[in-house]
């Protein structure tokens, strides 16, 4: 049995152990995000057990090394001083330190000369933006350093920096080439068809990838549109017509939202994993089937069993293998390893000629995400025709809410004058630290907000946590 994995006694499936292992701890690191100048640059993480003093700065060619206590990163970030910034660690914090740069240091997207580290915050040096994080749960002998290019998985969908979620990934690697069911949760757009397309294509199965959404099955049709039908069943059945999950034969049936399935569907798909067979409308025979079930949601099975709204025993054929999904908001990590793979995916004539202002990377880290990666892949690929030979800025990113927001208005968004500090305090705490949203309230761009943050001398931070 994989290693993190449990039998449960319950069905006798698998689930992934959410609790630590020994062989786990809780260690310090530093994320190396994404560079808005290059960010096809691979994305990169960095222990900090036993290191008390990191240096950073600009080289020809980007390395990493180890000597003792310190440890030393240096990128061909052109924006980037020879020395450009350390981060020390005093009386048990971090803290971040200008080294005497060219192009300041900035920590929540206001320029420091030295400031106290959170658990994660992010903080930018020349074009390069890293994110620090004081308690990851990490398996104790994994590597010190592991860039993105590294640890490129089978599939795109199930790489990750993570820890915690690249042993998830690990697992469903193991796990794909068996027949064992698997549940993925997560909220709207977080992948999880991607998830699913990856174990589909490490499984080596020869049928097709068949997606079923089970949202949008006609309740009249369920079981013609699920199981097939006879030539003559119906009227309008005019041929035979094999079905969603005869569709899926020797290959994967992936049961997008599967907590919407109707009640009729839940018991006849039970039928069809417990038994192996479909019964098409108006045939007296049953057809043997040979698929490999994926199923996705972001519902609460357990609660809606509890309420009988979904069938307790489906849940236990559907639940060989759970994985969870983070939101976008909880990855913040990976953001640089999506956009460059999102990059690539969608805009391949122009991804390597893409480039980002520092004020849109900051909106990167600072957005809501409400649709998770859905939403970044959509955002990302309109920037990537709208900003053509310049930098992506936030008015890119975020095009279209700005016309929404002006066409609401009657009129382009229009600079007023500069706000009183109460003002600008007042419209970061309604937005929660969201510059995007706080400068479409104040009428302005992000990046102007981001000048008056730094006139005011304030913090983001502070508004984020109320």
């Amino acid at each position: 049995m994989a290693q993190g994995m449990s039998t449960d006694k319950a069905d006798g499936t698998l689930s992934l152990v959410e609790r630590s292992r020994p062989k786990d701890a809780h260690v310090e690191h530093l994320f190396v995000v994404m560079s808005g100048d290059r960010p096809l640059e691979p994305a990169a993480r960095h222990r900090l057990e036993g290191i008390e003093e990191v240096v950073i700065g600009r080289a020809r060619e980007r390395k990493v090394s180890r000597e003792g206590k310190q440890l030393s990163l240096v990128f061909p970030d052109r924006w980037m001083s020879s020395l450009h910034g350390r981060l020390l660690k005093k009386d048990g914090a971090w803290w971040l330190e200008d080294g005497g740069s060219k192009n300041g240091v900035f920590r929540l997207g206001v320029q420091v000369g030295s400031a106290t580290l959170n658990d994660g915050d992010v903080f930018e040096l020349g074009q390069t933006f890293f994110c620090f994080r004081s308690a990851v749960l990490a398996e104790k002998n994994s590597p010190k350093d592991v860039s993105a290019d590294q640890i490129a998985g089978s599939a795109a969908q199930l790489t990750t920096l993570w820890p915690p979620l690249q042993r998830t990934f690990g697992l469903l690697n193991e796990i794909s080439r068996s027949n064992l069911p698997v549940l993925v949760r997560g909220e709207t757009g977080t992948g999880k068809e991607g998830v699913a397309r990856a174990i589909h294509a490490l499984s080596g199965r020869k049928g097709a990838f068949t997606a079923v959404n089970c949202g949008a099955l006609p309740a009249t049709l369920l079981e013609s549109e699920l199981f097939g039908f006879k030539k003559g069943a119906f009227s309008g059945a005019t041929e035979d017509r094999p079905g969603l999950v005869r569709s899926a034969d020797d290959g994967t049936l992936f049961l997008d939202e599967i907590g919407e399935l109707p009640a009729a569907a839940q018991t006849a798909l039970l039928r069809v994993l417990q038994e192996r067979e479909v019964m098409p409308v108006g045939s007296a025979k049953a057809v043997p089937v040979d698929v490999r079930v994926v199923g996705a949601t972001h519902k609460d099975l357990e609660g809606a069993v509890a309420r009988n709204e979904f069938r307790a025993d489906l849940l236990a054929r559907l639940r060989g293998f759970t994985a969870g999904l983070p939101a976008l908001r909880e990855r913040r990590e990976d953001l640089g390893l999506l956009v460059q793979a999102l990059l690539r995916r969608n805009s391949p004539d122009v991804c390597e000629s893409v480039s980002f202002t520092p004020a849109a990377v900051r909106t990167l880290f600072n957005a809501r995400w409400p649709e998770n990666v859905r939403e970044l892949e959509r955002r990302l690929a309109a920037a990537a025709l709208l900003a053509k030979d310049r930098a992506i800025e936030v008015t890119d990113l975020f095009a279209e809410s700005l016309v929404a927001s002006a066409a609401a208005a009657g009129s382009a968004p229009v600079a007023r004058s500069t706000p009183t500090a109460q003002q600008l305090e007042a419209a970061l705490r309604e937005e929660q630290g969201n510059v995007v949203h706080a400068a479409q309230r104040l009428g302005t761009h992000a990046r102007q907000v981001y000048r008056w943050v730094e006139k005011y001398g304030l913090s983001l931070e502070t508004f984020r946590n109320t």
